[in-house]
Parts: structure tokens; sequence; C-alpha cells
């Protein structure tokens, strides 16, 4: 099931359709979108993870994608529909 991805990127807020089809991440997804290339950042990413804790590798996450000009990337919240009910 795809979901919708709110991000910001050089001060511009976006959305886009995520599914985890397709990656691995939400900060894979929107680097596609932008056209940046983050294969060297996943191989640290997997360093920090091989010897770190995951505290660690989110805070490299996050400094790297806001270097990069991401500022906040989140999933949009779902709405929850009462039984029998269509959206």
């Amino acid at each position: 099931m795809a979901r919708t991805i709110l991000y910001t990127y050089k001060d511009e807020e976006k959305e886009l359709l995520f599914s985890y089809q397709q990656h691995r991440n939400i900060h894979e997804a929107v680097a596609e979108a932008e056209g940046i290339d983050i294969s060297e950042y996943l191989k640290m990413e997997q360093q920090i993870e091989a010897i770190s804790d995951t505290k660690a590798v989110r805070n490299y996450r996050d400094n790297h994608f806001r270097k990069l000009g991401f500022g906040k990337i989140t999933l949009k919240q779902r709405e929850n529909l009462g039984v029998g009910e269509k959206k």
C-alpha cells in the first residue's frame, strides 16, 4: 500500500508517493525524487550500523540529509475511517 511522504527540500514543501516495494526507507525515496545519488552515504550507513546503535545511525542520517538541503521528512498521517465509511 502506498503512503505519502511530506518533506521539505531547499525550503520548498513537497509530497511524494512512497512504497516499501520500491525503497528501503523514506530517505532513499526523497533522494531519488530529487535526483541525488546517495550510494556513498548508504555504504557509510551500513558501516555505522555494524559498529554502533540505532541512535548513532539516526543522527548520522539526519545530519547528512540536512546537509543535502532537506528539512522535515515524514510520512503523512493516515485518516482513520469508521467501519463501512468510504473516503
